[in-house]
């Protein structure tokens, strides 16, 4: 099997499956119990919590534990429960759980460039003093393009102060959801001027089912969850300890070694770019060559079904997909293509590819001959 759809989901790495499992044997006591064993059990889970938090420059206290990305972008927007007629502003290219969380509002889409970079020309014409929640992800799920998040902060940074030279004390937060780039880019919630910010476990080689929200302490957030009041009763239900650990302990090891792993994945890019454009329609890389993940490599091969080439390739066992799973399992055309300017047959041929850890070089020319392959009897068939 040669997995080429890391961006779905990633396998649980043997650090986060050793740190884990004490906690769904021996140690399986409910944190919020009041004898000792699970007293200790508490203390590991804060430990771990404190620990995930200083991976991007915040204390324990300021994430929220969630289930996945997903819950924790719809618990961010609840920042605007207290905001009296708020606007929204989201990247047009952002991740369904934001765009239809954001539906809830009055809402603009900011516009993203060809490589689907935001255009900031149009963010700050469309800042205006209405404006209380501006959501833009820190590096897209179908293009691997990094936005220049700190840039964004500096634009409304200045737009605050001048709300408060006018005498207007009304909120603007900005929220990213790092949940792509959490494995790859150095992630300070300082630098990046951020007020709310998005993890989640399942795509830095931790379990699935855990996620967290960062919340600066000017945020008010209203939990979406009620119940026990766990996390300072902003998500209720009992602690997934072991999610939790494994997520602390993967993400630290993706720190630890994110250096090493952009050069690899650049040199695996490469080597698959390289068997790619021996096609005979020639590719067209997707995204930005400046601003992107390393371990992305979206491609379109204008006039194919990408479908018909996936299900080609998955009879050779090579799994790699048309764009967001969550999208694609819809079969509806995705949205980051549109936006970028793609056209039907771009968007018809295009293929999300992205790389991991048990990727080699080898790999890489064994899955880029099977798409040419596949391709070529595409071709013949037509």
């Amino acid at each position: 099997m040669i997995f080429l759809d890391y961006a779905s989901a990633t396998p649980v790495s043997e650090a986060a499956k050793e740190a884990m499992a004490p906690y769904e044997s021996a140690q399986f006591f409910n944190p919020s119990a009041p004898y000792l064993a699970a007293k200790n059990v508490r203390d590991d889970y804060e430990r771990a919590k404190s620990d995930l938090a200083h991976l991007i420059g915040a204390k324990g206290d300021d994430l929220v534990v969630t289930s996945g990305a997903t819950e924790a972008n719809n618990l961010a927007f609840s920042a605007l429960d207290l905001v009296e007629s708020p606007t929204v502003l989201v990247l047009e290219t952002d991740h369904a759980s934001i765009l239809n969380t954001a539906k809830k509002y009055p809402t603009e889409l900011i516009r993203v460039d060809r490589t689907g970079l935001i255009d900031l020309e149009d963010f700050q014409n469309k800042l205006t003093r209405n404006v209380a929640f501006v959501s833009i992800a820190l590096a897209n799920n179908e293009l691997g393009t990094i936005q220049p998040l700190a840039e964004v902060a500096q634009i409304i940074k200045r737009e605050r102060m001048a709300r408060l030279v006018a005498g207007d004390a009304r909120p603007l937060y900005l929220h990213s959801d790092a949940s792509q780039a959490l494995n790859l880019v150095p992630i300070s919630v300082a630098r990046l001027g951020v007020d709310l910010l998005t993890l989640s476990a399942a795509k830095v080689y931790g379990p699935k089912g855990v996620g967290a929200l960062y919340h600066g302490h000017n945020v008010k957030l209203a939990p979406i969850a009620t119940g026990g009041g766990q996390e300072s009763g902003l998500r209720s239900g009992t602690e997934n300890v072991a999610g939790l650990v494994g997520f602390a302990k993967a993400a630290a090891e993706a720190k630890k070694h994110q250096t090493y792993n952009r050069k690899h994945y650049e040199k695996l890019r490469q080597v698959l770019k390289s068997e790619l454009e021996q096609s005979e329609i020639a590719p067209l890389f997707l995204g930005n060559p400046k601003h992107q993940l390393a371990n992305f490599c979206p491609v379109s091969f204008p006039g194919l079904d990408a479908e018909r080439l996936i299900y080609l390739l998955e009879d050779d066992e090579i799994y790699l997909s048309t764009g967001a799973a969550c999208a694609a399992s819809k079969g509806e055309p995705s949205h980051v293509l549109k936006a970028i300017g793609l056209n039907s047959r771009e968007i018809a041929g295009s293929l999300r590819i992205s790389l991991g850890a048990e990727n080699t070089e080898d790999d890489m020319r064994i899955a880029g001959q099977k798409i040419i392959t596949a391709i070529k009897t595409e071709l013949a068939r037509k």
